[in-house]
Formats: C-alpha cells, sequence, structure tokens
C-alpha cells in the first residue's frame, strides 16, 4: 500500500509540474509591458483587418491541436525541411494571423530582447481577440517555450477535417484529453470563423438525383451559397463566413443557426444530429453564458497542452526560424 501510494504522488507531481512551470504573471519583472503590447498590436490590425480574430484563433487551434502549444506551425520551410505551416491542411490559413503575430513579437523584441516566446504571444493574441470580438475573457498562463521541430509529415491525421464524422472529431479530441462537451464548445470558435468554398461544395451542388443539395442545408440558404461559391473553381481563395447572422460577433448564434439548417460545414451538421452532442448544442444554443463559461474553461486546457518548458524549447528570436 505504501509504494502504491508514493507512486500515486510522484505521477501526481509529474502532471502537474508543467503548469507548475507556467504562471499568469510570468513576465512581470522580465517584460512588464508585455501584455500591453500584444494588445495594442492585435486592436490595431483588427480594426484595420476584421478577419484577423478568426485568422488567429484558427492559427492557434492548428498549432495546439496538431500536437502542442509551441508556435512550431509559425516556421517557415527551409530546403532541408518541409514545415508545417507548408502541410497540405495548413496552406490555407490566412496570412493576416502569421503577420499579427511577427509584428508583435518584433514590439515585443525591441521592449524585450530575447525574453518572450512566441508561443506566448500566440497564445495571448488570441485570446485577445477572442475578447475584442465579444467573447470570454480567460486566463493565460505564461512561460511557455518555442519548439524546436516542425514536419509537414507530421500534420497529417492530426488536424480536423470539415469531411470527419463526429466520431472523428470525438477521437481526435479524446485522444488530447478533451471531453465530448468541450470539443463541443472548442466548436463554437466558428462563430466568428470562415471556409473555404471548396471544402463544403460537394454538399450544395449536384448533391443527388432527387436534390440539388444536402437536405440538411435550409433550401435558401444552400441556394445562397451556390451564388457566394459560384465561380470558386476559378477561385479557390472563395470563402463565406461558418456563422451566417452574427459573423463579426463572438456569440452563441452558431449553435442557434444549426437547428435551422444553417450549419456551413457537415460537420455542423452532424455536431446537431448526434445524440452524444445534441444536448450540449441545445444547451450552448439556449443560455450564451454557459457557452462562455465552457468555451473560456476549454481554451484554457487547449493553451497549455503539451507544452514545452525550461531546456525542451527555445525563445525564437523571429517566430518563423530556429535560433
Amino acid at each position: 500500500m505504501a509504494v502504491l501510494l508514493i507512486l500515486f504522488l510522484v505521477l501526481l507531481s509529474s502532471s502537474a509540474s508543467i503548469e507548475s512551470r507556467l504562471y499568469t504573471n510570468y513576465y512581470s519583472k522580465s517584460c512588464l509591458r508585455f501584455t500591453q503590447i500584444v494588445q495594442d498590436i492585435v486592436t490595431n490590425k483588427q480594426i484595420s483587418t476584421p478577419t484577423t480574430a478568426a485568422a488567429t484563433l484558427r492559427l492557434f487551434f492548428h498549432d495546439c491541436l496538431h500536437n502542442d502549444c509551441d508556435a512550431s506551425v509559425l516556421v517557415s520551410s527551409t530546403p532541408f525541411n518541409k514545415a508545417e505551416r507548408d502541410a497540405d491542411i495548413n496552406l490555407s490559413l490566412p496570412g493576416d494571423a502569421f503577420d499579427v503575430v511577427v509584428r508583435a513579437k518584433t514590439a515585443v523584441e525591441l521592449a524585450c530582447p530575447g525574453t518572450v516566446s512566441c508561443a506566448d504571444i500566440l497564445t495571448v493574441a488570441a485570446r485577445d481577440l477572442v475578447t475584442m470580438m465579444g467573447g470570454p475573457y480567460y486566463s493565460v498562463p505564461l512561460g511557455r517555450r518555442d519548439g524546436k521541430s516542425s514536419r509537414a509529415a507530421a500534420v497529417n491525421g492530426t488536424l480536423l477535417l470539415p469531411t470527419m464524422t463526429i466520431s472523428q472529431i470525438i477521437d481526435v479530441f479524446g485522444s488530447r484529453g478533451f471531453s465530448v462537451q468541450e470539443m463541443v464548445a472548442l466548436t463554437g470558435a466558428h462563430t466568428i470563423g470562415f471556409s473555404h468554398c471548396k471544402e463544403f461544395t460537394a454538399a450544395i451542388y449536384n448533391y443527388s438525383r432527387a436534390e440539388q443539395s444536402d437536405p440538411e442545408y435550409n433550401p435558401r440558404y444552400a441556394a445562397g451559397l451556390r451564388n457566394a461559391c459560384a465561380d470558386f473553381e476559378k477561385n479557390p481563395t472563395l470563402s463565406v463566413f461558418n456563422d451566417i447572422m452574427t459573423p463579426n460577433k463572438f456569440d452563441n448564434a452558431y449553435f442557434q443557426n444549426l437547428p435551422k439548417g444553417l450549419g456551413l460545414l457537415k460537420s455542423d451538421h452532424a455536431l446537431f444530429n448526434d445524440p452524444r452532442t445534441r444536448s450540449y448544442v441545445d444547451l450552448y444554443a439556449n443560455d450564451q453564458s454557459k457557452f462562455f463559461y465552457a468555451f473560456a474553461r476549454a481554451m484554457e486546457k487547449l493553451s497549455v497542452y503539451g507544452i514545452q518548458t525550461g531546456r525542451k524549447g527555445e525563445i525564437r528570436r523571429r517566430c518563423d526560424e530556429f535560433n
């Protein structure tokens, strides 16, 4: 019994060790103005380019869900290494997200050289932009290090695809320690997101012999999507908002849209139809405060997933290349 108790305490200590190295005032002495600098940069960027919030939140998800929150998605490829950002699924990540992080890193380096990681900058920028769009404020413990590896080949199968079934999505999140409810809450980020037409056109054009579009879609909504995406084959960058009602506001309208057939992606419709997720969709559609609370807690949890600390990582001088 004594041996088992000691083993339990060792495991408990090791699991808590990573978070113990992170704390919200990590830079209070080494870079006091860090959070204010980042906030100023992201505010100006969002005002000048209103798609920045959705873009940065998506970049954050692609960084953290792949393996860990270590800013490895920011690294550029070299003749000797094809980096994560050039994996097929990451090629559509918007340039404005990379730009806002680079701007913040440049400003922070001028104030506090070699002190703040790109991983911390991306995490704080995503949080600030969610709040700026009307979403919840949540705590961000700091002290992450930037990863020392970024390989496109390692990305395959680790990120979500719009054609995935709910079971596959649950498995992706579950393998990272997230519950079904946390997965549904995080999916609520679609309230300010947008998707490229090519990701859903199979559901709105010539769906079957009997139906022009998937009957899960509201017919008028499907017709509007066909008009918006009419030239998607010539222009693969065409995109539409995931939330047609309040695309520039972080709220619970995304969940309210789903019962009306106003979901954009196959996975959106599945989220409403699957009995494992339906109750959470209804909960968040009916109570925005509960959605905000659940989203904030899930983001706090995601922001410390698999992070690098101490000598396991580094503080990059530039976010797009290793030191």
